[in-house]
């Protein structure tokens, strides 16, 4: 009998010569479970998407209760569907009053699409700033505002009009002019290894996109919904987007994304065309439902709140002649080894050894610690414990 491995190696298209070829049978909060038996810690939530943990039974009941209503059924826009319109005004309720309307799609990519188009509508403009080692998806708009040559360079030509900046330069911040329609940023950038704003880094490009016009985008696709130790990243520095990208946690494991901005800004992509921005699948209703289920649990249980410390209890315990430093916020942390092949090594070894790593797109030198919040102190203990005891091995 053919093997699922090739298969999968047959059939799936690969995004690498070397695709970890894991294969999970079953999930359950922070553990992931192979046809084998074997249990893996997994300490990136397929890449800060599993943020309330594998196989909540809060979304799972709320899954099976949508798909025994209805799935799809009319492109976005047209229908009151139900769990679109409940999450829409939930997450109006948790943020700022200027952010109180949504536009539901599938992903990332797509939300940032959309951001870009909305900019450009509304503000009548045609450049758009982003900033170096920004990551924002891989879709041919997106693309152009990704901030790392070698991933954009074989795709060119790319849309026109974009610049880059360096993030926590100041003074690049005076390339923001009247001609621009946004600028894009993450407020702390993720895939160039957990890159944190200086202090009033963030502040200042507010105020720019004020005196010029510009809109300001926040990127919190891989930083939202409690990772940094707040609902949005956004929420630490005091200051508020034009428009905020979202999505990976936000379908709590099911595929979906958003740009939210005030009533004004999205009215534009009613006339002038009609049909402004369209998509079938945007805002799926049983996405939508995992996503109350599991916006109310990230709400309800706690687990926000206890984001800071179990940030600590990791510092405490990842030390290790091997780590030259540990950047970031909560539990989005790089744990920088300083080396390329010492940092494939310790993701290869950990993987041997039942605990899921990985590095950053733009930061290979270091690996990423994302687990899901749920994960409790016992379990951080226990993983750091086997993690100093793969350096040991690597350092002898």
């Amino acid at each position: 009998m053919i093997s699922n491995r090739q298969l999968f190696l047959q059939f799936v298209a690969q995004t690498s010569d070397m695709p970890a070829m894991l294969e999970i049978e079953k999930a359950e909060g922070i553990w992931l479970f192979s046809p084998d038996g074997k249990k893996y810690a997994d300490l990136i939530s397929g890449v800060s998407v599993s943020n309330i943990g594998h196989n909540n039974p809060s979304v799972n009941r709320a899954v099976k209760h949508q798909i025994d209503r209805y799935m799809h059924l009319m492109v976005y826009g047209e229908y009151i569907q139900v769990p679109q319109v409940q999450l829409a005004r939930l997450l109006a309720e948790n943020l700022p009053v200027s952010l109180n309307c949504t536009y539901f799609v599938n992903s990332g990519s797509e939300a940032v699409e959309g951001a870009m188009k909305l900019s450009k509508r509304y503000t009548g403009r045609p450049e758009i700033i982003a900033f170096k080692n920004g990551y924002h998806g891989s879709t041919q708009g997106a693309l152009s505002v990704l901030g790392d040559e070698s991933f954009k360079n074989p795709f060119r030509p790319l849309i026109p009009g974009v610049s880059l900046l360096q993030f926590n330069n100041f003074d690049d911040l005076n390339r923001i002019t009247e001609h621009v329609a946004c600028v894009i940023v993450e407020p702390i950038q993720a895939e160039a290894g957990v890159r944190m704003p200086e202090d009033g880094f963030l502040n200042e490009l507010r105020n720019k996109c004020r005196v010029t016009g510009s809109l300001l985008v926040f990127d919190e696709i891989q930083v939202g919904f409690g990772r940094t130790g707040t609902l949005f990243a956004f929420q630490d520095y005091g200051i508020e987007p034009d428009i905020l990208a979202l999505a990976k946690s936000l379908g709590g494991g099911l595929p979906l994304g958003a740009f939210i901005a005030s009533r004004e800004l999205l009215d534009v992509f009613k006339t002038d065309p009609a049909l402004g921005h369209i998509t079938t699948f945007g805002g799926h209703p049983v996405s939508c439902a995992a996503g109350i289920a599991s916006l109310e649990v990230l709400l309800q249980k706690g687990l926000i709140e206890n984001v800071r410390e179990k940030e600590q209890l990791f510092r405490k315990n990842l030390i290790h002649p091997l780590i030259k430093e540990i950047r970031g916020k909560g539990l989005l942390l790089a744990v920088e080894l300083g080396d390329t092949e010492k940092t494939k090594k310790m993701i290869r070894k950990s993987m041997d050894n039942g605990i899921i790593l990985d590095s950053f797109l733009f930061c290979l030198t270091a690996f990423r610690i994302s687990p899901p919040l749920t994960i409790t102190e016992e379990e951080i203990k226990e993983i750091c414990e086997r993690l100093i005891e793969i350096m040991n091995v690597l350092t002898e």
